[in-house]
């Protein structure tokens, strides 16, 4: 008889994990962008970046400390440029005593 006119449902694909570990290694070790590595595998990048923390290298308690101190390090010194940046604009806003009062 007569079918529904539904919308048909995609199969969906199923990955095993050797190709999800070499998809997420592929991620962390080349440095370019998940999106860009979805792509290139014809993948959604929704599930490579699911995949990251199942599948993704584990940082030790050094990595951690190494990477807390170097963003430590990082603050402060942005903390100092915009510091110095607050106390430009502040001399820049100040009125000049010889300026002309309208």
């Amino acid at each position: 008889m007569n079918e529904e006119a539904g919308p048909k449902k995609k199969k969906r694909k199923q990955y095993d994990e050797a190709f999800r570990r070499t998809a997420v290694a592929l991620v962390e070790g080349s440095g370019r962008p998940l999106g860009e590595v979805a792509r290139e595998l014809g993948i959604s990048h929704w599930n490579l970046r699911d995949w990251i923390p199942i599948y993704g290298r584990r940082s030790t308690p050094a990595q951690l400390e190494e990477q807390v101190q170097r963003l430590r390090q990082e603050l402060a010194e942005v903390r100092d440029q915009r510091d110095a940046l607050k106390k430009a604009m502040g001399i820049l806003a100040k009125p000049s005593r010889n300026a002309s009062r309208s």
